[in-house]
């Protein structure tokens, strides 16, 4: 298997034959983005691949649809040309077209002749605190499955903080390789919230999940990530999983065993 980061939380995943994108952002940076309810977010970062040389895409894994960091409207444009777009019920029928939205815990699979077929399954995601979904909207993460995984599963986690959700995730999967969604989002106008995972979370959530690989993403290029890759280094340098984290080069490949 082959991850790319892209930039923020979009990365090329190619396993089996398959390419698989996640997030889409492929804007030019400068742009300011409304996040609802008086948040706003200025993008400080293209991405590494543009659109035009991202090559032929199978599925795209959409963790949610309703924040420019995650979809904007370059990426957006792109949905259509591909295959399937996985996503949130709530995002599926706001998107339309061919995208498929999957409840926490359901599944779906991915099949194609010649291809080793990859079962997908939704888990559970909370953007914020607790009672904020209504303000934030719903989000998912993703369990990617297939025959010859020696190592357990792909886990990508979506924007998410660290609650009751993620330690059943820890519970019920044996995850192998765990692309975890960092950036201790925050915003002026909500204070102290926090709507994703700082580094300390996330060794926190690794002591229950034990991956063998930690793929750290969504930590740069945008102004409310206020927890840069320096901050995160240093986190997972002084935790027992200093050595299973792999900091991905932008537009490089990186080769993990499953």
């Amino acid at each position: 298997m082959t991850i790319t980061h892209i930039g923020g939380p979009t990365t090329l995943i190619e396993a089996g034959g398959w390419r698989l994108l996640t997030d889409p952002t492929f804007d030019p940076p400068g742009k300011r983005y409304s996040f609802g309810w008086g948040a706003m977010s200025r993008k400080l970062a293209g991405p590494a691949i543009s659109a035009d040389d991202l090559g032929p895409i199978d599925a795209v894994l959409l963790t949610h649809d309703q924040h420019g960091d995650n979809l904007d409207p370059a990426g957006r444009a792109l949905l259509p040309r591909f295959g399937r777009v996985l996503t949130t019920p709530q995002g599926a029928r706001r998107v339309g077209g061919n995208v498929q939205g999957l409840a926490p815990w359901a599944t779906t699979t991915l099949q194609g002749k010649g291809r080793e077929p990859i079962e997908i399954t939704a888990t559970p995601a909370r953007h914020g605190p607790a009672g904020t979904k209504p303000l934030v909207g719903a989000v998912t993460g993703f369990a990617l499955r297939w025959e010859g995984q020696e190592h357990g599963i792909l886990w990508i986690s979506g924007d998410t903080v660290l609650y009751d959700g993620l330690r059943e995730v820890a519970s019920r999967l044996d995850v192998g390789t765990a692309v975890l969604h960092l950036g201790g989002v925050r915003f002026p106008i909500t204070g102290p919230m926090r709507y994703t995972m700082t580094a300390e979370n996330a060794v926190e959530l690794c002591g229950l999940l034990d991956p063998r690989t930690i793929v750290p993403v969504h930590y740069e290029g945008w102004a409310h990530f206020r927890e840069k890759q320096q901050k995160a280094r240093q986190v997972f340098g002084a935790s027992p999983f200093a050595s299973r984290v792999q900091w991905l080069d932008h537009g490089a490949a990186a080769k993990f065993e499953v």
